[in-house]
């Protein structure tokens, strides 16, 4: 703990020094140098046009192609190591449903009734649902990461923050083909391929396949799969281009995901500071595990016309299917031969969205603006099974859904010629409106009996309508630093809550939750370009936050869901990039949180905000790596990564009424060697990786299930790519 204080302090020592109130956007995404050895710029479009993401006042991570390869990123999950302040958690009831986490700020649930807090976009299209979020891409070309409120200038808001994958668009100049394969350990094996193909002059179509399976680390002695953690996915995209005229473009794109892991498996846990050994194995009593089964699908059309260089009108019309099945048994054998508790659930939701964009600027780029129309509509249902032996007392919910979304938005920036425009005011704005809609029916089946309904139907209906405004006051201080002050609101609808103590309660719901996000900033550059140097101070106050309280502490499975809290979270994230030669690079990324509630009301008006703390918001974070080319060699290049993450002790439940349920603070070595450029092998790429080298032994989660329970992080792995692109 003395060395992770001793680095804070440091942290704000050299903010001090720069004389410059600590503060900025963030570039975690590792840096390829220019000729002369200065980094280079990356390129974003977080605000819907393309700008270095050092002089976007944002607060944003970005991770290009290369970033992915070198880090080796493969799915949402793994940028949790490389991004400060973001945490991503398997659920419980399916590790394919991602829990996001930004500053704090996330939801732990997986209802099909309630909205996350961290956004997710595939291409400028939100992915509403947390289920089926593995998001394994062929053919990305970047990730962008953006923290605090989103809203001025995207589709949906949001109060955590946006998590944007941008794939490679086909070209139509040239004939590209890429292919990846991928053997480890654990019998890992996958294999990405894709394929661009002009068609003519105006036409390009990219195909592109992505497969990956992976044994688990824990063995199933029971009956059904063979192990827990199975990892069986694939994905497919088709995407075309017609371009008939410089000025116009439309692509449209098609994807298709496919997810049949195995459960994960959940260890009956001892509570911090106590911590169970990785298991290898589960119990012998376990009887039928199922794998899980899950289809994602979506086609989006997006159509550009830029009537000159300076005005871009942009349409953006999708469609996304869901169809999940996830099922799990929770500590077979800890109380005798029977699962503590066992569950399945079939989620069935599609949505439809219409985006239009105004994008432009004067000629002398005095003015810049962005403007926005936006509607979104999903319908969806979901049935779940669960039951607790040794009565067998089943219980079965279903759930429907029935919701809209519209919203106005626009930004403008101005910067006065008066100050060679190195002044830059943004003032932007959104309206909401949000519809819901949602039906509850229970059942339930004692000792194989009849099943019998639940007294009472549960018929919610809400509408919401919120106003997001945020000001932004951005100066270049001179041509390598630039600083920044902004306040945004944040917002995040209210909906509706399965597991509540009773129908009236469901009929209720719960309202929107609401944040107000403070930030200074500043990104800098110095030594010609070879040391980067971004930090962010923000001050975030939270109110109305949608809490989960539990109603009967006899039955997990029940909880209401109150607008009960007020809550303040602060924090600091630094980003250091040094590139001493053109060999050479070293990069360090650094979060601190404090996240506390100021208040939780219970039912009764009574603060109960001492037996409750933030879940996920672990106070330190930090990802050092290093970057070596070595000489030229008669057999190609040489390139090292090593890089290093470690997080802070943290909460994973948010309250503490039934014990302490921490995740300790551990770290994890990773490496990769790579050889390009090999003599007659034009294209060809081979890399050598592991991850978790140490072999540390770590929850990556903990939670109540009548008892404590605890997911592992992975053992060590390792494996080899081939890689030829030409």
């Amino acid at each position: 703990m003395k060395i992770r204080k001793a680095f804070f302090h440091s942290a704000l020592g050299v903010a001090a020094l720069s004389g410059v109130v600590p503060a900025a956007a963030h570039d975690t995404a590792a840096q390829t140098a220019q000729d002369d050895g200065a980094l280079q710029d990356i390129v974003v479009t977080a605000q819907k046009r393309r700008e270095s993401l050092q002089a976007a006042p944002i607060s944003i991570s970005a991770f290009t192609a290369e970033d992915l390869e070198r880090k080796n990123i493969t799915g949402l999950a793994d940028l949790r190591a490389n991004v400060p302040n973001l945490q991503l958690t398997p659920h419980p009831n399916n590790a394919a449903t991602t829990q996001i986490f930004l500053r704090g700020v996330g939801l732990s649930d997986d209802q099909i009734t309630q909205d996350g807090s961290v956004a997710v976009y595939v291409d400028g299209v939100y992915v509403a649902r947390s289920q089926g979020q593995a998001l394994e891409v062929a053919d990305l070309e970047r990730i962008e990461v953006l923290r605090g409120p989103q809203g001025t200038l995207y589709g949906r808001n949001a109060t955590g923050g946006a998590i944007n994958f941008i794939t490679r668009k086909p070209t139509l100049d040239e004939f590209r083909a890429k292919a990846q394969i991928t053997v480890g350990n654990y019998s890992r094996r996958t294999f990405k391929g894709s394929v661009n193909v002009p068609i003519g002059n105006s036409l390009a179509a990219t195909l592109s396949y992505a497969t990956t399976k992976q044994d688990g680390f824990v063995r199933n002695l029971g009956t059904g799969v063979e192990r827990f953690g199975d990892k069986d996915r694939q994905a497919m995209r088709g995407d075309v281009l017609w371009q008939p005229s410089s000025s116009f473009n439309l692509r449209y794109a098609y994807d298709r995901s496919q997810i049949n892991d195995t459960p994960v498996y959940v260890a009956a846990s001892p509570l911090f500071p106590l911590k169970l050994p990785r298991p290898t194995a589960g119990s012998p009593l376990v009887h039928d595990l199922l794998p899980n089964d899950i289809t994602t699908q979506g086609h989006s059309l997006t159509a550009e016309w830029s009537p000159s260089r300076a005005v871009t009108v942009r349409s953006i019309t999708a469609y996304r299917k869901l169809d999940n099945f996830q099922n799990q048994d929770y500590l077979t054998g800890v109380l005798g031969p029977f699962p503590l508790q066992k569950n399945s659930s079939r989620a069935l939701q599609d949505q439809w969205s219409q985006e239009l964009q105004l994008v432009g600027e004067t000629s002398d780029r005095t003015l810049q603006y962005v403007g926005g129309l936006y509607y979104f509509s999903e319908s969806g249902s979901n049935f779940s099974n669960s039951y607790s032996p040794p009565t067998l007392t089943r219980s079965f919910t279903t759930a429907t859904i029935n919701n809209s979304s519209y919203a106005i938005y626009g930004q403008v920036t101005l910067s006065p010629g008066f100050l060679d425009r190195r002044l830059h005011l943004t003032v932007g704005a959104r309206q909401s409106w949000d519809k819901r809609a949602a039906t509850l029916a229970r059942q339930v089946q004692i000792n194989n009996g009849p099943i019998t309904d639940v007294p009472g139907l549960g018929n919610g209906r809400r509408n919401f309508d919120d106003f997001s405004p945020s000001i932004v006051v951005a100066f270049d201080a001179t041509r390598d630093i630039n600083l920044y002050a902004k306040a945004v609101k944040g917002y995040k609808a209210g909906g509706f809550n399965v597991r509540a103590s009773s129908i009236s309660r469901f009929n209720q719901g719960f309202d929107p939750e609401v944040l107000w996000s403070y930030e200074v900033g500043m990104k800098s550059e110095f030594l010609d370009r070879r040391l980067r140097f971004n930090v962010a101070l923000f001050d975030s106050k939270y109110r109305d936050i949608q809490i989960n309280v539990q109603s009967d502490p006899t039955n997990v499975r029940i909880t209401d869901v109150l607008n009960a809290g007020r809550a303040t979270v602060k924090g600091i994230e630094a980003d250091l990039t040094l590139a001493p030669s053109r060999s050479l690079r070293f990069t360090a990324n650094y979060g601190y949180l404090d996240a506390r509630y100021n208040e939780i009301l219970d039912a009764r008006g009574v603060d109960i905000a001492s037996s409750y703390r933030f879940s996920n918001a672990p106070k330190h974070s930090l990802a050092l790596s290093a970057n070596y080319e070595l000489p030229r060699l008669p057999i190609g290049k040489l390139s090292a990564d090593v890089n290093y993450t470690m997080q802070s002790k943290s909460y994973s439940s948010s309250t503490i009424a039934s014990g302490s349920y921490i995740i300790g603070d551990y770290g994890l070595l990773n490496a990769r060697l790579g050889l390009g450029e090999i003599p007659g092998l034009d294209g060809v790429r081979v890399g050598l990786w592991g991850r978790n080298l140490t072999d540390q032994s770590y929850y990556i989660y903990q939670f109540n299930i009548g008892r404590p329970g605890a997911i592992f992080g992975e053992p060590r792995t390792y494996g080899f790519d081939l890689i030829a692109e030409f």
